[in-house]
């Protein structure tokens, strides 16, 4: 069965850390998400989870400061990261967010998928091409992932896309997956989550091929 069509029978919010030297030490899969300030990263996570609040919604850029996670159906985590850019912040908390973000993303084992919220409605910013470009010169694993698609008609929303595509085709040579999506509409939670569930499936397997060496 698609991971989609499964019910979210658990999900338990662990703990908020303010670097990963407190984070469970396990093998548990994680998969991150991240994006620009008030990209819509807290309705998306509503959204794939099928809960209204389970992260704080906030009309306030910058909201998330901590490292959020929340452990869902007993299998994977979901991390929710501090978004980046936020200009009102004062200097020396984006370079505290920067470093934990940072530390987080190439130094913790257990993530799965890193993924990387854009809005739809904006042509490609510099600083979320440059973090995409920093994710793939530090073999992160990721994926793109396009919000608020509602908003924007289907020829619109192809342009934008292309867009995006065409910056990141100077440094890459194979493209990061991506994913339309709308909090509103649901559209692309079936995506995502069948993606989440073909990971896990390949991480166990992997996990249980090693114990047996």
């Amino acid at each position: 069965m698609k991971y989609s069509n499964t019910v979210f029978k658990h999900i338990e919010f662990i703990a908020s850390y303010p670097g990963i030297s407190k984070m469970p030490v396990d093998e548990i899969p994680e998969f991150a998400f991240i994006g620009r300030s008030n990209v819509g990263k807290s309705s998306l996570i509503n959204m794939l989870t099928d809960r209204k609040t389970l992260a704080k919604v906030s009309s306030t850029p910058g909201k998330t400061q901590l490292i959020n996670a929340f452990l869902i159906n007993k299998k994977w985590r979901l991390i929710d990261l501090p978004g980046y850019g936020y200009a009102k912040t004062s200097k020396s908390l984006r370079r505290t967010w920067g470093k934990m973000i940072e530390n987080y993303l190439s130094k913790r084992e257990n993530i799965c998928c890193t993924f990387i919220l854009v809005d739809s409605r904006v042509d490609p910013q510099v600083i979320d091409i440059e973090f995409i470009e920093w994710c793939a010169a530090h073999n992160i694993p990721m994926a793109i992932v396009f919000t608020k698609i509602d908003k924007l008609t289907k020829n619109q929303l192809i342009r934008q896309v292309q867009l995006f595509k065409n910056k990141l085709n100077d440094s890459f040579s194979e493209l990061p997956g991506m994913y339309l999506t709308s909090a509103n509409t649901k559209e692309g939670r079936t995506e995502v989550l069948d993606f989440i569930n073909e990971v896990i499936i390949s991480f166990e397997k992997h996990m249980n091929e090693s114990g047996e060496k």
